[in-house]
């Protein structure tokens, strides 16, 4: 057992370890090549209930860098426990978080979240443990990854000496004081999609899953310096901003082609910002003001990927509560059931479990109710087919007995 985190959260330990196998490969050269696949689930026609466990600056897991194989093991099995005991179907494990890897990957170094140094093997093997515990307690292991994050600072020094970065320095962009892969750069694209179909290839996961960390988030005064590969990869675009679109696109559409080549049998899904754009910006978007538009400012356009069934479900991440002025929970369910209606898309709403009881947010938030009434409202769509909640640590405290109170209204 790794000591205090444990105790304090309730959490049991176990053990297990595990690895798997496959070989492919397969590419498109254009966003509109891609096509969709059919969708899969080890819990058809069952309400699917998720919970992320976060492992970016030990966020959930490993509670701290530097426990010993055995203690992180244990930590690991216990999360797994409690998403059993909290009658989970499935648990999004961050494996990929900056750039870094979470099993033995010939891309990128080994987490530094494990061991507090970045590419020093921890000794076990974290997500084939996932997968074969997962499993034994009937929990789908959705593999999550972030594309682009590289390093919460801006100093490549800090990264493993055989980081791609170190080897590769122009593939890193700096914004607001952090490192990412540049999403212009086409032998970037190929790498990160490189690097996460080997976990997809080696491991018997249910479903790859990316966050909503496309281009970075807008920050006042500071741009993307993305100038020279624009002008070397952006000629015939309308503007910098379709460009920018196009290679997100192209992320989306060729990663799913690719997986449908390895393991076509793997889901995959991406859970994005929840806004895809204003009313007021475009008559197709929702009924919200202010804010961020993931088509216009993160360059994502999820309602085109949900079309073109390029993804097998989303997990927009409604972190508001029913009636929030500027963005109402109870008009973002409308908008996305309305999204994903025809396509076979599978829709799970991502949920703030983190915000409840927190003072910082609004005054619903301190009404233990507020999330069942989330999913009491999802339950009248048609095409809402469960909830993720945000995030493991709160899941085992479980503030003001919320998530209790949604498994009591659950059937």
């Amino acid at each position: 057992m790794a000591g205090a985190a444990l105790t304090a959260l309730g959490l049991q330990s176990g053990d297990g370890d595990g690895d798997g196998g496959g070989d492919g490969g397969g590419d498109v050269s254009t966003a509109a090549e891609a096509v969709g696949r059919p969708a899969r689930s080890r819990r058809q026609g069952d309400e699917f209930r998720g919970m992320w466990i976060a492992t970016v600056t030990n966020r959930d897991f490993p509670s701290r860098p530097g426990l010993t194989a055995a203690e992180q093991r244990a930590e690991l099995v216990g999360w797994l426990d409690l998403a059993v005991r909290r009658r989970m179907t499935a648990v999004m494990l961050q494996v990929r978080p900056s750039a870094d890897a979470l099993w033995p990957s010939p891309y990128e170094p080994w987490a530094q979240c494990l061991t507090g140094v970045q590419g020093r093997d921890p000794g076990w093997d974290p997500l084939g443990t996932a997968v074969d515990e997962a499993h034994a307690r009937g929990l789908e292991l959705h593999a999550w990854c972030n594309p682009y994050r590289v390093a919460g600072h801006a100093d490549p020094r800090k990264l493993a000496p055989d980081h791609p970065v170190r080897r590769h320095p122009e593939w890193a962009l700096v914004h607001d004081g952090r490192m990412l892969y540049n999403p212009g750069l086409p032998e970037v694209r190929r790498h990160v999609q490189d690097a996460m179909l080997d976990a997809v290839r080696r491991y018997d996961i249910d479903a790859l899953h990316w966050d909503d960390y496309f281009y970075p988030y807008p920050v006042a005064g500071q741009a993307v310096d993305d100038d020279a590969a624009f002008a070397r990869y952006g000629t015939g675009f309308a503007d910098r901003a379709a460009w920018r679109r196009d290679n997100t696109d192209l992320l989306v559409s060729e990663m799913a082609a690719r997986i449908r080549a390895v393991k076509p049998e793997v889901a995959f899904g991406i859970s994005p910002f929840g806004i895809w754009r204003h009313a007021s910006t475009d008559p197709a978007g929702s009924a919200t003001r202010g804010g961020v538009q993931t088509y216009d400012d993160l360059y994502a356009d999820t309602r085109r990927w949900i079309q073109e069934r390029w993804i097998d479900y989303v997990v927009p991440q409604l972190y508001w509560n029913i009636g929030f002025p500027s963005a109402d929970y109870a008009e973002l369910v409308r908008w996305w059931d309305g999204a994903v209606r025809g396509t076979g898309v599978r829709l799970y709403l991502g949920e703030a479990l983190y915000k409840v009881g927190d003072p910082a947010h609004p005054e619903a938030w301190r009404d233990p109710r507020e999330l069942v009434r989330h999913v009491q409202l999802a339950r009248s769509y048609e095409n809402v087919a469960g909830h993720v909640y945000f995030a493991a640590r709160e899941a085992a405290k479980d503030p003001l007995g919320a998530l209790t109170a949604v498994l009591d209204a659950s059937p």
